[in-house]
Formats: structure tokens, sequence, C-alpha cells
């Protein structure tokens, strides 16, 4: 799967993904850290690959169609994070990207929960 990860994953987080067998770019590699979302998207869009972020606006479908992707997943930590709460959701969505398509779908990710949105 190809993917883009949003600054706020870290450099362990790509590792998590590349060890998984993902084709990762990250946001910092690519001198993207603090663009728009809009610009974000739209780098994504173009290179084909699925944005992974932690950033709530991308689970607006209504400000981001998700069949208008190539798939974004938004982890959703809770209220009061512990240590490991991130890279928890981050295997859960690895495992979950192994049996699923991700693309043109918005996937809210928790831990060792995937919530599919999908259109009424």
């Amino acid at each position: 799967m190809r993917l883009k990860l949003d600054e706020n994953l870290g450099s362990r987080g790509a590792a998590l993904f590349r060890a998984a067998g993902h084709d990762v770019t990250t946001v910092p590699e690519q001198d993207l850290c603090g663009a728009i979302d809009n610009t974000l998207i739209e780098v994504c869009r173009r290179e084909q690959r699925s944005l992974v972020t932690l950033d709530l606006d991308f689970s607006n479908p209504l400000l981001f169609n998700p069949s208008d992707y190539a798939g974004i997943a938004v982890i959703r930590l809770p209220a009061r994070p512990e240590p490991g709460d991130l890279w928890t959701a981050v295997r859960t969505l690895i495992a979950g990207l192994k049996g699923s398509e991700i693309v043109g779908k918005l996937w809210i990710v928790q831990r060792e929960q995937i919530r599919e949105y999908h259109p009424e």
C-alpha cells in the first residue's frame, strides 16, 4: 500500500509501516510540515497515496470526500492517551490494511478498532 504519513506520526510510525511492507513517504521528508490540509490531500491524490493522520479535520467527509482520494485513515486517540496508545492504533491500522482495501474510503482508527465511514 502506498501511504503518506502526516508529521504527527514521526519516524517510528514510518518504520512500523515500512516493516509491514508498505511504501511510505512522510510529510517531513517532503518538506510539507505546516502545509494546509487542502495542499496535503492534493499531494496525496497526485501521488495516489492514502493519508494517515491524527488531524481530525480529515475525518469530515463534507470537506474531504473519501471517494476522491486513495484513502484517508484518521487515528483517534482517547481523551487521556496512555503511552503506547498511538502505537496500538498504528498496529491496528497495519492489520486492517492486510485484510481490507482503503482506497476511496475514510477509516477512523482507534485502539484495536477500525470504523469505516459509509455515506447515508
